[in-house]
């Protein structure tokens, strides 16, 4: 499979996190062109901050591969991870990271941070951007403004 095919299945991921009224963000993680583990955020539903789709997809691979060491896997995920997840494919010493849609506001794999290539760690995961960004972006542009106005239904409803 070609990196589109994996990102349209990240995209179809963060397509169930929008559907559940989550930010959607999907990340599948491949080893050797075979999926290994596939998630979508579930902050909301689980009421947990840590539970973003890369860190969900992490945790699925190592309970399947009985590791904690996922090395020679690529993690396609539709939106740039957080410091928190950047730090973690370090930490689970991931070869590569394939990103949809860079993220303004938290993006550590170059845009605000690059935790994932900081010359002191002593691991580097190599870092793509831009595969189905247009699909990713839109995405996370039709959740925001659905929530918008959402927001707008209720504070009128309110007022």
């Amino acid at each position: 499979m070609s990196d589109i095919k994996f990102m349209q299945l990240a995209l179809k991921e963060a397509k169930k996190a929008f559907e559940k009224g989550e930010i959607p963000v999907g990340a599948v993680l491949v080893q050797y062109g075979r999926v290994i583990s596939k998630a979508h955020n579930l902050v909301e539903t689980w009421s947990d901050s840590l539970a973003h789709a890369e860190i969900l997809t992490m945790k699925k691979a190592q309970k399947k591969m009985k590791s904690k060491w996922l090395y020679d896997t690529v993690l396609y995920v539709t939106l740039e991870p957080c410091s928190m997840c950047s730090g973690a494919l370090v930490l689970a010493r991931i070869a590569k990271v394939v990103i949809g849609a860079k993220n303004d506001k938290t993006g550590a794999c170059g845009t605000i941070l690059n935790i994932v290539q900081e010359k002191k760690l002593n691991h580097h995961v190599d870092v793509e951007f831009g595969v189905e960004e247009k699909m990713c972006k839109e995405l996370l542009q039709n959740f925001f403004k659905k929530r918008r106005q959402e927001n707008r239904c209720t504070r009128s409803s309110i007022g």
